[in-house]
């Protein structure tokens, strides 16, 4: 059975005001120079959602094969693929010690399926709170600094963002106690308008509430067949957005006969993070249908590093 991530945002009501967070530490003054050691490059696990799904790879195994078969040495979870094992410390560990092995680094876990944190009820918003602290005590014990949430609600934009507001700075409050940040991707419904995400962060104004800007994920609203139906322009929306950014999300699709990817200019997308002052990780999130998952993390990575070198 053919599973996606659009099915899973979906069937969980992600795109009614979807907030996902993510990050990475280091946010410093904008250079005149771009060092190769400024960027460094992840894998999110996303990129092999097809064979985990299928039962081809287990989520032991992402931290070797990224190591192994990609030469990538950090790491992005996805909680779909151990959602049962939040607080099995004994697990957690093993994931701790196999990328330890693997001289692999954790950075942070998305989030997905613990209820709305932008829900107008009060009493769900606060139980999906609740329901993110063992994803944020399993980041802690993974050694991560993040994790990616969603935080999904119905109404208007400005009801939305209200109650995400208040769910988020709830969340982060008690994040904050461990150290964690709570980040928020670009990720379909008004969280895809960057100027609204944009006031979100800014309204909670907390140090460890940021976002996890994604190269791709920039619309807004669509039909039943997944087709867009309002964009928002994917340069301007990382602008918007990248003031908060502790992490990047490199979203790829399709590439041309250059290896350049054909719905994101990377070289302008890197411009605009460097700007910014980012320094630190950028995640190949390969999701593309015309090359396989191993092919696209290939030519997503190698995208990435000549695009960095050019710069």
């Amino acid at each position: 059975m053919k599973t996606s991530r659009r099915n899973f945002i979906k069937q969980s009501g992600l795109l009614t005001g979807s907030l996902a967070v993510a990050s990475s530490p280091l946010l410093n003054a904008c250079s005149n120079t771009i060092k190769t050691s400024d960027f460094k490059i992840s894998l999110a696990q996303w990129s092999l959602h097809k064979k985990l799904f299928a039962g081809e790879m287990d989520n032991l195994d992402f931290a070797k094969v990224a190591k192994n078969d990609f030469g990538i040495s950090a790491v992005e979870y996805v909680s779909q693929f151990f959602k049962d094992k939040a607080k099995d410390s004994g697990y957690i560990n093993q994931m701790k010690q196999i990328a330890a092995d693997n001289g692999v680094k954790n950075l942070l876990i998305m989030v997905d399926g613990e209820g709305h944190l932008g829900d107008s009820d009060e009493a769900k918003r606060n139980q999906a709170v609740e329901n993110h602290y063992k994803w944020i005590e399993a980041a802690k014990e993974l050694d991560c600094h993040s994790i990616r949430v969603n935080a999904a609600g119905e109404g208007s934009a400005e009801e939305v963002q209200q109650n995400a507001i208040e769910g988020l700075r709830s969340l982060s409050t008690f994040a904050k106690d461990l150290d964690i940040n709570v980040i928020v991707e670009n990720h379909g419904g008004y969280s895809s308008n960057g100027q609204w995400l944009n006031k979100v962060i800014s309204s909670v104004d907390m140090n460890n509430c940021g976002t996890l800007p994604d190269f791709g994920n920039f619309c807004i609203t669509r039909d039943e067949n997944w087709n867009c139906l309002e964009d928002y322009d994917r340069y301007q929306g990382m602008k918007d957005i990248m003031p908060f950014a502790k992490g990047v999300s490199a979203k790829s699709h399709d590439f041309d006969e250059n290896g350049n990817e054909i719905h994101s200019d990377f070289a302008k997308m890197l411009k605009i993070v460097k700007s910014a002052g980012f320094k630190g990780y950028i995640g190949v999130e390969y999701e593309g249908e015309k090359l396989s998952e191993y092919e696209g993390i290939k030519a997503t990575k190698a995208l990435l590093e000549k695009t960095i070198a050019s710069l």
